[in-house]
């Protein structure tokens, strides 16, 4: 069984940054990769990066290619999400999962899921 704990979300100003972590616990080889989606108020989840735990391979939604940086901890077993040059369209409920990730932008190849942390970002 895998746990996640995501923290990090808050409020903040455009052109801000923040980071997020995922703390997870029970990794197993069929949980390779470490995706973080978020999902805003009538939207789909959608997919924001994703990292391979052996490979350190990662992956970007075109929406934040430049902006957001996915790493990885693995002696903590944990992933970041470093968000740079925040938007108002960043503002979302974001989510760690780890799953296949094949394809990584797909929440349906990701079996376990975090509660979740609130970005906010306002002018």
């Amino acid at each position: 069984q895998v746990q996640l704990v995501e923290s990090g979300g808050g409020s903040v100003q455009i052109g801000g940054s923040l980071r997020l972590s995922c703390a997870a616990s029970g990794y197993t080889y069929s949980n390779e990769c470490m995706g973080w989606f978020r999902q805003a108020p009538g939207k789909e989840r959608e997919g924001v990066a994703a990292i391979y735990r052996r490979s350190g391979s990662t992956y970007y939604a075109d929406s934040v290619k430049g902006r957001f940086t996915i790493s990885r901890d693995i002696a903590k077993n944990t992933v970041y999400l470093q968000m740079n040059s925040l938007k108002p369209e960043d503002t979302a409920m974001y989510y760690c999962a780890a799953g296949s990730g094949n394809p990584w932008s797909s929440p349906l190849k990701y079996n376990y899921w975090g509660q979740g942390t609130q970005v906010t970002v306002s002018s």
